[in-house]
């Protein structure tokens, strides 16, 4: 029988109780490893990172915080060698695709780090001036952010075991605030060996990080009024987490990033023999392939004027064409696998659906390279195209987690945008021209309805981070059907692990507290 990976609650390794459940290669089909929570007591693990991990946290200041979160760097890029190999065997990714997630991951950190040392060392942030609250100036309003005296949950997805994890916590621990992961279950073994590694290291106090692998019965139950949720996930799981008791009667502050039908727009100004309509081509055939398109923020859109639509598709799908699919271990390869033979079948199954609804524009039959394709659930990247974008409900409203996405013809600006919105709030959009005054006005009018607005033009085209690359320092997240929630954004993501309070007392203790 393969391992049975451990979780780490209460400051202790433990194993579930039960058989546990196979994690595998989702390219040869052999089973890696067995994750299981069963029998865990949640509830001590809960109050003792709480009670424990929390009060030693909250007892170093934010600068002594940001220094752990460099340690943590350090103790990830000794091991970033083992943390390919697991993402090679258990997520199908290519290498650059692992990095996006390992390097991403470390990268974010490294970034708090920095951000958290020029905090200094205070325990909590002043939020704005004071501000008197009669003629008088002797006595005063100073509103205060403190961390709060709970556990912060993270619920992460499949699709990014590492930089899930880390985009998360780093906020979280430099706010000072004990951090109980449970990763998705299919890509558990990348998380947990992190984990690992940052424990056996004696980075962090007893109770700071904790892991929970599996599918333990009550996650949620434990969870207490000033304890913090984030979930990545699917809007019908995120439906179950907004309408748990801890979260509808006991106020836990929660944090949703669910689906998103995100898109690419070509905007009018910019013909088919222009370096706009290359950067589209470009980022779209990207976005489509890395991680075999299992992103949350990948292109499932592309908008182009109607006159350039032929064009486009056969731009596009040329760039397709020269995409080989196969086992990541292949130096030829440059798309792997999709993580989990569920995952191969959602994907199927969100495909079939499309097809009933849009032209087949470029073709995913292709020859796996190197790999069997009754075990891979490799698939190759699938162009759809519909001609009447207002009448296409079905791919304005459904995304397929995987390397597909749809082209759509527009006729003016004002029609683009409308279509875009018809996302119902997404976490990316992306704009392409070379006309500065009418990229600044679509971007302003996509802000509302959009987490982040990433404009190429062919002068920062050497320069721009990627529609789907998330960085630090930029909100991560998006109102309506992507969740509502707010990551990320530099220190901003601090207020999630903090709570607001307004001190009212005469200048001198104001003074006193500054």
């Amino acid at each position: 029988m393969t391992e049975l990976l451990s979780n780490y609650l209460g400051g202790k390794w433990q194993a579930g109780s039960g058989a546990g459940t196979p994690l595998f290669d989702p390219v040869l089909g052999d089973e890696l490893v067995r994750v299981d929570a069963t029998g865990l007591d949640l509830a001590a693990g809960f109050a003792f990172a709480r009670e424990q991990g929390g009060a030693a946290l909250r007892a170093l200041t934010y600068r002594k915080r940001a220094a752990l979160l460099a340690d943590i760097v350090k103790v990830l890029q000794a091991n970033r060698d083992a943390y390919y190999d697991i993402a090679t065997a258990n997520s199908g990714t290519v290498r650059n695709d692992s990095a996006v997630d390992i390097d991403g991951g470390i990268f974010t950190l490294g970034t708090y780090a920095k951000l958290g040392d020029t905090l200094g060392d205070r325990h909590y942030l002043p939020d704005g001036e004071a501000t008197r609250l009669g003629k008088d100036p002797l006595f005063q309003s100073q509103h205060v952010l403190v961390p709060t005296r709970g556990v912060a949950l993270f619920i992460n997805a499949f699709n990014f075991p590492s930089w899930g994890l880390w985009e998360k916590a780093a906020p979280a621990l430099l706010a000072g605030v004990p951090v109980i992961v449970k990763p998705a279950t299919a890509t558990a073994w990348l998380t947990q060996r992190m984990v690992r590694d940052v424990v056996e290291a004696g980075v962090l106090p007893a109770g700071a990080l904790s892991v929970v692998c599996g599918s333990p019965a009550g996650l949620l139950d434990p969870l207490q009024p000033f304890d913090v949720v984030s979930f990545t996930g699917s809007a019908d799981t995120a439906a179950v987490i907004r309408s748990h008791p801890a979260i509808a009667q006991r106020s836990v502050r929660v944090n949703i990033e669910a689906d998103s039908v995100n898109s690419a727009v070509l905007l009018p100004q910019d013909g088919p023999d222009t370096a706009a309509f290359d950067l589209l081509v470009k980022e779209a055939v990207r976005e489509m392939t890395v991680k075999s398109g299992q992103k949350c923020t990948a292109i499932r859109r592309v908008f182009v004027p109607e006159a350039l639509y032929g064009q486009a598709a056969e731009a596009i799908g040329a760039r397709l064409s020269k995409v080989t699919v196969g086992n990541p271990r292949n130096d030829t390869v440059r798309m792997g696998a999709l993580v989990s033979r569920a995952q191969f079948n959602a994907v199927q199954d969100g495909l079939a659906y499309l097809r009933k609804h849009a032209q087949v524009l470029h073709d995913a039959t292709q020859h796996l390279v190197d790999a069997d394709p009754a075990v891979a659930c490799c698939i190759g990247p699938t162009l759809l195209g519909v001609t009447d974008a207002d009448a296409a409900a079905a791919v304005h409203d459904t995304e397929v987690f995987g390397p597909v996405a749809t082209l759509l013809p527009y006729r003016d600006t004002a029609h683009a945008l409308a279509l875009v919105r018809r996302g119902q709030g997404s976490l990316v959009a992306s704009l392409y021209g070379s006309d500065a005054a009418a990229l600044g006005a679509a971007a302003v009018e996509l802000a509302d309805s959009h987490g982040r607005v990433h404009v190429i033009s062919p002068d920062v085209a050497q320069l721009h981070t990627g529609h789907g690359n998330v960085m630090p320092q930029s909100l991560h997240g998006g109102p309506g059907r992507a969740g509502g929630g707010e990551e990320l954004g530099g220190l901003r993501a601090l207020h999630f692990y903090h709570r607001r309070s307004a001190i009212q007392a005469s200048t001198a203790v104001l003074d006193a507290l500054a």
